[in-house]
């Protein structure tokens, strides 16, 4: 259930000198969200700044990493922001051997409402955290499988996929960008347990195998990707964020700008 008014399809953008007149763009391209991924956050005002500069569209942070900016800091973001009624704080877990414990605490601090949370998210524990403290859930690198087990666990709230896109029909060009990321995010403890908890093996996740590549990153062909999105939604998703690769948010945004079209 979309809880957090968030529409069908976002797409995650970079900052850049443009950024701020590439979202006035894809707004008018008709997505329904704008994502700023946390390693594009290095002030909170990069936020503020999306929200000021469009009209329509909710931005979320996917996410703010609750050991760099602190529940007070956020909590006052959402203050100035509230009014406008289209901003979500999307928050990520410390990177800490207990990081529900950690999480737990900082939201106990947050002074910001449940129904305007979304929690990134992967296995079961932090799926019902989500679903409990929060307004639901985001993941990144899963499958449509995934999606529909986490569906189960999230009972009616919120469901958010963000979903790695390369417009490359070439297999072995897109499979290359596709491993840009993957070759780091594979070595986070929490993505290499879901790799594994999703059925792929230590050698898949060691080697980046094309199987494992090909289940998590969608790439090819506009209808290719959107097969993926559908697939997704047909798993119970409420809400597909596309992280392009190999290209800027907008040059992707325009070519996949037909996926924002509800389906038939």
């Amino acid at each position: 259930m979309d809880t957090l008014g968030l529409g069908r399809i976002g797409i995650s953008i970079d900052v850049s000198h443009s950024y701020l007149d590439d979202a006035r763009e894809l707004e008018a391209l008709g997505y329904t969200s704008l994502w700023l991924a946390g390693g594009q956050i290095d002030s909170l005002t990069r936020l503020s700044d999306l929200v000021l500069a469009t009209e329509t569209v909710t931005v979320v942070p996917g996410i703010v990493p609750v050991d760099v900016y602190d529940a007070a800091s956020v909590g006052a973001l959402f203050r100035d922001l509230e009014g406008t009624g289209r901003f979500v704080v999307g928050l990520g877990g410390p990177q800490s051997a207990k990081p529900l414990a950690g999480l737990n605490t900082y939201l106990d601090e947050l002074d910001v409402p449940s129904d305007r949370l979304i929690l990134a998210a992967l296995g079961p524990r932090k799926l019902e955290l989500a679903g409990q403290r929060a307004a639901g859930a985001v993941a990144l690198l899963v499958t449509p499988a995934y999606a529909a087990e986490a569906r189960k666990i999230l009972g009616d709230a919120s469901l958010a996929i963000d979903l790695f896109v390369v417009l490359e029909t070439n297999q072995e060009r897109a499979r290359a960008f596709a491993r840009k990321p993957l070759s780091f995010l594979a070595s986070v403890p929490g993505y290499r347990q879901n790799f594994l908890r999703m059925g792929f093996t230590s050698e898949d996740v060691d080697q980046l195998a094309d199987r494992l590549v090909d289940a998590v990153v969608a790439w090819g062909s506009v209808d290719d990707i959107s097969r993926r999105v559908q697939q997704f939604f047909d798993a119970g998703a409420d809400h597909v964020v596309l992280a392009p690769l190999a290209t800027t948010a907008l040059v992707a945004g325009r070519a996949l700008s037909e996926l924002v079209v509800a389906p038939k």
